[in-house]
């Protein structure tokens, strides 16, 4: 019997996801590198000069040049959160590596915040991951993973 790729696909386990994305600065960096790779560009004037205004989870990266300010989470799903990005990225990590799905309830218990904002992160989750998959092209038998 032939192997079933998307069930046997390679995942990140529970101690590779704690040690790349632990600590809040670790999360930082790691957004920080995916939403500009090439360095901080700021969204009005494309402005690479910049300065840290703030500290901890509410740090804004403001051009020198046009001093507007932009954040890490701004127009993404973690946008206007007051929670930590550790408890974000921990909640998307278990979300996407549960098979059977994950209710709100196990959500609530593992991430250690209310029902309310255990149900609204999922919910957040699920539609940006909706929106993802509805932008990819349909499914054809040839395609390969």
């Amino acid at each position: 019997m032939a192997m079933n790729r998307i069930q046997f696909q390679h995942g990140l386990s529970l101690a590779e996801f704690g040690a790349s994305f632990g600590t809040q600065e670790q999360c930082v960096e790691a957004l920080r590198r995916a939403r500009w790779p090439q360095g901080f560009r700021c969204p009005r004037c494309g402005g690479a000069a910049h300065y840290v205004v703030g500290q901890g989870g509410r740090r804004r990266y403001q051009c020198a040049a046009c001093r507007h300010q932009a954040s890490l989470t701004a127009g993404t799903v973690m946008d206007s959160s007051k929670l930590p990005l550790q408890t974000c990225f921990l909640a998307a990590y278990l979300i996407s590596q549960a098979k059977t799905g994950l209710s709100s309830l196990a959500l609530m218990l593992q991430l250690g915040t209310s029902y309310r904002t255990a149900w609204l992160v999922y919910h957040k989750l699920m539609a940006a991951m909706a929106q993802c998959d509805a932008r990819r092209q349909p499914y054809t038998p040839d395609c390969r993973v």
